[in-house]
């Protein structure tokens, strides 16, 4: 499923297509389409298969199953331009894999919060399970749980709408068994990918507290164009979210350079 914004006064740049975090959709992007349409990109934020109102195609279990179903909606939708790509969390690393599977579709990669490092002992929080819950406050507490836990750092982030974009989220994911991201995957992907690469994460992402020097070292050394990483301070994995100003701030200029 594509969403489409045009924005009013174009700035002639290649479109930018943005791939949301696991068990999520397109409204992990929810308060970055101003900003970005301000700018006048225009912008195509995809469900990615399995999620949001996508199905899940046959044999699909994780990203590395969707790489080719994405190829094909980009190749048709854009079938002589490519594109910029802009992942969060999941997001950016079924985007960094896209990207060195098929080279000729992207023109630029920008990663935020992206697993797939390989850093599985940095890894802390730990999530609540809820599908087997039948009682729905239940539910209610352990959703608002896991906000805390994994998305966001500042708990004042966690009102009644961020919660219930959440809730509608994780309930339509039908990939809860993937496993890739635990992996070094982007890191390996990385290595392939022609494009320049970007990276923004929160100071405070629960993926890699205290390791985010090190997560920057792997894509350095495995990135043929690196764009550099830059950090958001004060915020957590679902950066773009909880500081959008200065999220914002730092991706604007990465994407201004004509290529």
């Amino acid at each position: 499923m594509l969403h489409h914004w045009q924005p009013t006064q174009a700035n002639g740049l290649a479109p930018l297509v943005l791939f949301h975090g696991g068990s999520g959709s397109w409204t992990h992007w929810v308060r970055s389409i101003g900003p970005l349409l301000q700018a006048g990109h225009e912008i195509w934020a995809v469900d990615l298969p399995g999620f949001g109102a996508s199905d899940v195609p046959s044999g699909v279990i994780d990203a590395d199953g969707m790489l080719d179903v994405l190829a094909q909606v980009l190749a048709v939708q854009f079938p002589l331009q490519t594109v910029r790509l802009l992942g969060f969390s999941f997001g950016g690393m079924t985007a960094g894999m896209l990207a060195a599977a098929y080279p000729q579709l992207v023109q630029q990669l920008v990663v935020v919060g992206a697993p797939g490092i390989g850093l599985t002992n940095k890894h802390p929080f730990r999530l609540k399970g809820w599908r087997h819950l039948d009682d729905p406050r239940e539910q209610l507490i352990r959703h608002v749980f896991n906000l805390g836990a994994l998305m966001l750092n500042d708990q004042r982030c966690i009102d009644r709408d961020t919660v219930a974009l959440h809730v509608a989220n994780v309930q339509r994911d039908n990939l809860p068994r993937r496993r890739i991201s635990s992996t070094d995957v982007l890191v390996r992907a990385l290595v392939r990918v022609q494009c320049p690469v970007a990276a923004i994460y929160g100071a405070c992402d629960a993926l890699y507290p205290a390791a985010l020097d090190e997560v920057e070292a792997l894509m350095a050394a495995n990135t043929r164009q690196w764009q550099g990483m830059q950090r958001i301070a004060g915020a957590g994995h679902w950066v773009q979210y909880e500081n959008p100003q200065a999220f914002h701030a730092a991706l604007l200029p990465l994407l201004a350079a004509k290529r």
